[in-house]
């Protein structure tokens, strides 16, 4: 450092102060040894041309002192991190090696120096400096969060220096980079100091007019804003007193980038911030004391001032998921203004101030799972380190963001995917057309295939082709839940195309074979042949699984089931077993009808001869019946008054056969169906489906409701002993208010 022509006159008095601050700060952990190597290294550097000044013509030596000091001061770390930050520039000039440096330094700071070199060439990769991801890849690269550290005292230093640099446009850069980077990162580590910091000097860079007005009008205000604050307390403190609880109270004003954020969100000019303060009541209290002692200042405030119940924030009875506890009110001070008052005791306000609580997740950056508690030991491990006690950070890895993997495009956007994700998620991820059409990647410049893992740091370039499209087994390579969901929406759009094409070929050879398409029999059919949906049975159409001559013919012999009443009545399936009822001879209806004649009576002890009960009309106990010889042999009993009664009657006479119930009852119940119709008021389904439910033996089986232009139109399926108690059911039914027809199907 004796190379005068590195530095001019002022700085170099300014290197020696810094010097001596820096062993100062760093009490004995900075060996004289260490500081001779260091100096012997940064004058080889510097003689040999590999240090120089930046954009604003600060001395990088300078630069890095002025950072460590921040790092000494500010944050607590000593001899590593010193040591890093000061050769960290000769390694990523090439002066010495990483390995060099652990050989005469140590593990610890060789570390450091290899992850700011890392994110120092990672930052110069990628453009995309305002994305929340671009913060998350920083910490995914940093596996020692000292190198995050050393990063935001860095920026702190650099928005301090330039200050009066002519170099405008270079100075918003900065100031961008600060706002929408190291600010977030900062505010995440619990840094709230220098996260406030640098949002002032951002604004004071980027808003100079809008800085200055805010900063102006504080100073103007502050004189009555002590005064406002001292009356507010005084009476306060002296009820406190009485009460005989050990206290202080101190205040806090707002940040002028917080102000701004304010004036900017409710529209507002800066008389319209009433919040400039807040009172933070904090007590001297034992732990077994410290929630009754907090809720009695509760009440003792409330008693002098109008709280505002809305505003209440209890972290006491339940503690945030970081740890922070404090009792939030807002009350009405005089002059009808609106004040908070924070209570906590000592205990909660130096949980508070370590980085834990009062503004975490407020007006920032959400965590994410685990970051409580990870960041806690941090900041425990900062302040608790005696001399360099500092390698137990080691152990902090990012365990946060072990899960998630941060890859550019070849544009030098940055996108965060889950970890484990393939070339194929990274497609999909991009856009559903460029995954449906990926072929493979160059990833790095080298050829991959959609199958390949990607990790932090991969440039991805996407290779597709017009005639690639997405296959099942896709669902076994892709690792992400997104990429999942839009292969299975693709494979969904193909299946419903290639059943489209089916109906298609199907309706086709319909209207070539002069048959009419009908919904009802397709469906049948699509049931019949062992289909439970639609589109697979056009599908195999269209994949020609199916023999469409073969579907044709079934589909014929369908329509003409369906088609034709008699065809139906005479071959339908038994709806129920017959074992309920009995023929044999009745001699009082032979005296009638002649001899030889019988009559079907129905009872519950018949055997050997199958009965049914047709469908079509659904009879039931006190119907008048009769029955009909089906083709198979079997008798299918109807109501006389079914609607296929006179057509089999005229044409199929000879099949006839008379029937009767048998006198008793045999305890049995039957399904039919009745139409009801009625204005569609407000709980008119309530009120039937209420009488159904408190007859006895009635039993509702199934219930389908239209409504259309004021009326309502539903069928009831019902089981019921006999017409006795149908016929009263009807009759409850209609009396119903807003029911206008009640007919049984």
């Amino acid at each position: 450092m004796e190379d005068k022509a590195f530095f001019t006159p002022s700085e170099v008095e300014l290197v020696f102060t810094l010097y001596r601050r820096l062993l100062g700060l760093s009490g004995d952990t900075l060996q004289p040894a260490d500081c001779r190597k260091l100096k012997h290294q940064l004058v080889c550097a510097a003689q040999a041309g590999a240090l120089v000044r930046d954009n604003f013509g600060l001395n990088p030596i300078i630069k890095d002192m002025q950072t460590a000091v921040i790092i000494a001061d500010e944050i607590g770390m000593r001899r590593a991190s010193i040591l890093g930050i000061m050769l960290h520039g000769c390694v990523q000039a090439g002066v010495i090696t990483a390995e060099e440096t652990e050989k005469m330094f140590g593990e610890d700071v060789a570390g450091i120096i290899r992850g700011l070199v890392r994110i120092n060439r990672l930052y110069e990769k990628s453009p995309a400096i305002a994305s929340e991801n671009f913060r998350n890849l920083l910490l995914s690269f940093a596996e020692d969060m000292r190198v995050i550290l050393i990063m935001i005292a860095d920026r702190v230093n650099l928005m301090r220096q330039i200050r009066d640099t002519t170099d405008e446009e270079g100075r918003l850069r900065v100031a961008h980079e600060a706002a929408y980077l190291y600010a977030p990162l900062a505010h995440k580590l619990g840094l709230y100091k220098l996260k406030s910091e640098l949002e002032d000097l951002s604004l004071k860079y980027t808003e100079h007019d809008i800085y200055y007005h805010i900063r102006e009008k504080l100073n103007a205000t502050k004189a009555a804003r002590d005064r406002y604050i001292a009356s507010f307390i005084a009476p306060i403190e002296e009820k406190l007193r009485e009460a005989g609880l050990h206290f202080h109270i101190k205040g806090r004003t707002k940040s002028i980038h917080s102000i701004y954020q304010k004036m900017k969100k409710q529209k507002t000019a800066f008389e319209g911030i009433y919040d400039l303060f807040a009172i933070r009541v904090i007590l001297d209290s034992v732990p077994e004391r410290e929630k009754m002692e907090c809720w009695q200042v509760y009440s003792i405030v409330t008693d002098m001032y109008q709280p505002n119940p809305k505003r209440l924030r209890d972290w006491l009875s339940v503690p945030k998921s970081n740890g922070y506890e404090s009792l939030h009110i807002t009350v009405l001070g005089p002059e009808n203004t609106w004040v908070e008052v924070q209570i906590r005791t000592e205990r909660m306000d130096a949980v508070a101030e370590r980085g834990l609580a009062a503004h975490w997740r407020y007006k920032g950056i959400k965590g994410e799972t685990g970051l409580d508690e990870w960041l806690t030991s941090i900041r425990e491990a900062l302040e608790s380190a005696d001399g360099d006690d500092m390698q137990m950070m080691d152990q902090f890895k990012m365990d946060l963001y072990e899960d998630e993997v941060y890859v550019f495009s070849p544009k030098g956007d940055l996108y965060k995917l889950a970890k484990g994700a393939t070339v194929l998620d990274f497609a999909f991820h991009v856009h559903t057309n460029v995954g449906s059409r990926c072929v493979g990647a160059r990833i790095n410049g080298k050829n991959a295939t959609i199958r390949q893992r990607l990790n932090s740091g991969d440039q991805v370039e996407i290779l597709t082709s017009n005639n690639q499209t997405p296959k099942p087994g896709w669902l076994d390579i892709v690792a992400t839940s997104r990429a999942k969901a839009k292969i299975r929406q693709a494979l969904k759009e193909i299946s419903s195309r290639q059943a489209a094409f089916g109906k298609e070929t199907f309706e086709r050879k319909l209207k070539n074979r002069k048959m009419d398409y009908e919904e009802a029999v397709t469906m049948h059919l699509i049931k019949k042949m062992g289909y439970k949906e639609v589109n697979p049975f056009f599908r195999d159409i269209a994949d020609e699984v199916l023999d469409i001559n073969d579907v044709m013919e079934r589909y014929a012999a369908q329509l003409r089931y369906e088609t034709d009443p008699l065809q139906r009545a005479a071959e339908d399936a038994p709806a129920r077993s017959a074992d309920s009822f009995n023929l044999r001879p009745d001699e009082e209806m032979q005296s009638r009808m002649g001899a030889g004649s019988d009559v079907l009576v129905i009872d519950q002890d018949l055997k050997g001869i199958d009965f049914t009960l047709a469908k079509c009309c659904n009879p039931i106990y006190g119907d008048d019946v009769f029955g009909f010889v089906t083709s198979g042999g079997g008798i299918k009993v109807h109501r006389t008054d079914c609607p296929n009664a006179r057509e089999l009657h005229s044409r199929f006479g000879y099949r006839i056969v008379k029937a009767r119930w048998a006198g008793k009852h045999s305890g049995s119940q039957y399904e039919i169906r009745l139409r009801v119709v009625g204005n569609d008021d407000i709980g008119i389904v309530n009120n039937i489906t209420s009488i159904i439910s408190k007859e006895q033996h009635l039993m509702l089986r199934g219930i389908s409701i239209d409504s259309h232009d004021g009326l309502f139109s539903g069928t009831l399926t019902v089981m019921v002993d006999d017409t006795a108690k149908l016929e009263l059911l009807i009759k409850k039914l209609r009396t119903v208010k807003g029911v206008k027809q009640v007919n049984r199907c």
